[in-house]
């Protein structure tokens, strides 16, 4: 019998600008990947970030490019820092959870609102999330059975708040929730918090267990991000320190960002590099690696890879 070979993806999935913090959502027979853009040009040698892109496959390999979904323009009380997003579908509309800095001071979480998952969104007018520090960043969103929606986000900590079903607002009498910072939670790091939580959680359920995964430090000066997760058989934790998901690129960036979904019965890591020409600490792009989890749940270490099989 004659075997066909599949064909394989290439890393970094964007070669026609710099991409990062990608956030997949899988969406009838699509897998629609949103993520933030790193500006050719710098302003003030600085993160130089002004809109959100999206990219959507059938397959893995062949992505169509949707441009520009959403951006700073759109946000009327915000002025810079277009970061790390991502989007989630509730009774037929689009969320799209997006950090900014405010006009007038720090970072808060903005939501835009779309009827299709490629947008246009529409800003709601006013923060969802704005606590008046710099915590307010790299929101992660997920529905349980239940019908319950959390937002999950924060750097250096890790905070949430309970969504309630219109995914514009929250239940304010239980507030921002502080999750405690333990190192039986995210084990020992170099972070101002005593663990390894740095930013860019990333929260799912899989099989009955939720997984926060997240860019982490490890001890020691100098340290780049790696990926690391914690799980719990509650929405609310307490966590449980899981292990490393992804090492540290070696001679690459500063900072990384998970992104975790199922497709087409494959499990898939979306992170960033530095990989394309040209790619620095400021000009990242997104990658993805393909996954299996053991069978109590856990996650072996996943490694960089150049691509990943059609499907």
């Amino acid at each position: 019998m004659e075997t066909t070979l599949k064909r394989k993806s290439t890393n970094p999935i964007v070669s026609s600008i710099y991409t990062a913090d990608p956030a997949p959502m899988v969406y009838g027979d699509k897998l629609y990947l949103y993520t933030t853009h790193d500006e050719d040009e710098l302003v003030n040698d600085f993160y130089t970030m002004n809109d959100w892109r999206c990219f959507s496959t059938t397959n893995m390999v062949d992505w169509e490019d949707h441009g520009k979904i959403f951006s700073l323009d759109d946000i009327e009380w915000a002025d810079a820092r277009a970061w790390a997003p991502q989007c989630i579908e509730r009774n037929g509309k689009f969320y799209l959870y997006c950090p900014v800095k405010k006009k007038d001071s720090g970072m808060a979480i903005a939501v835009g609102v779309s009827d299709s998952p490629v947008g246009p969104f529409k800003d709601l007018g006013h923060p969802l999330v704005d606590e008046g520090d710099w915590n307010d960043i790299d929101p992660t969103v997920f529905i349980d059975d239940d019908g319950q929606a959390y937002l999950y986000f924060g750097n250096p900590e890790l905070r949430y708040v309970l969504l309630n079903e219109d995914m514009v607002s929250y239940d304010e009498s239980v507030g921002v929730v502080k999750v405690p910072m333990t190192q039986e939670s995210f084990s020992k790091g170099s972070h101002m918090t005593g663990t390894s939580y740095g930013e860019g959680p990333w929260f799912y359920k899989k099989d009955g267990l939720y997984y926060m995964v997240y860019a982490a430090f490890a001890e020691g000066k100098n340290r780049n991000e790696h990926l690391a997760y914690s799980t719990s058989t509650s929405p609310t934790g307490p966590w449980v320190y899981g292990g490393v998901l992804m090492a540290e690129e070696e001679g690459g960036i500063f900072t990384n960002h998970p992104g975790i979904c199922d497709f087409k019965g494959h499990s898939y890591l979306f992170y960033h590099t530095g990989d394309l020409p040209g790619g620095s600490l400021f000009h990242r792009s997104v990658c993805v690696a393909e996954f299996s989890y053991n069978e109590d749940g856990s996650i072996s270490t996943v490694p960089m890879c150049d691509g990943v099989e059609e499907v």
